[in-house]
């Protein structure tokens, strides 16, 4: 799977505050038999957003129309739990680009990154801030710069930004822009191991 690259992202924010998630409320166990990454995103914190029926719940976050965006604005510690890849997947398939919060489990960065989403870590001050100001305005809006590892969020009532850096493994960071996996990097490499082949290598 190719991902489509990442560059500068203007949006709005979905909040979810809830501290702790794991994966298993991400995308819970019952949905894991498929074997594509596409289609998951309909299941994304399905026993949150669906009741025993199917039937979407009105007041939760993602079943609102004035809560959109290509951000989630989560609460600290998210993705905790098991290592599934696939709470990754739920969240790139329904649309999510970025995920904020004040702290990641170190399992589910590594596979958001390598799914093509990107997770920003910041400050719990920064966090909370964001938590208000979409409170106040769900149109508030976001700019993250993954080039400048930067994001900022705009208090539309008074016009002012407040802005954070994040830290972003290099690699990783260069595999976001150019839009790699880790097999279309070493596939990127071809031409360079051939010559290295040609001109390191007897037999």
């Amino acid at each position: 799977m190719t991902h489509i690259s990442f560059g500068l992202l203007e949006t709005t924010g979905v909040p979810f505050p809830t501290e702790n998630i794991d994966t298993d409320q991400i995308i819970p166990a019952r949905f894991l038999k498929a074997i594509s990454r596409e289609g998951f995103g309909e299941n994304l914190f399905y026993d949150w957003r669906y009741d025993q029926s199917g039937n979407p719940k009105p007041d939760f976050i993602l079943n609102t129309l004035q809560n959109q965006g290509e951000v989630l604005v989560a609460g600290k510690n998210f993705g905790c739990g098991s290592s599934r890849e696939h709470a990754a997947w739920a969240l790139k398939d329904y649309g999510f680009k970025v995920v904020i919060s004040s702290f990641f489990a170190d399992i589910f960065k590594g596979n958001a990154l390598n799914n093509g989403v990107l997770p920003v870590q910041v400050s719990d001050s920064f966090l909370a801030t964001c938590f208000e100001l979409i409170g106040q305005n769900p149109a508030t809006p976001f700019k993250v710069d993954l080039e400048a590892q930067t994001v900022m969020v705009t208090n539309t009532t008074t016009g002012e930004s407040l802005t954070e850096s994040f830290e972003i493994n290099p690699y990783k960071k260069m595999c976001l822009q150019q839009g790699y996996n880790d097999l279309d990097y070493l596939l990127s490499l071809h031409t360079e191991v051939e010559t290295f082949e040609q001109t390191h290598l007897t037999f």
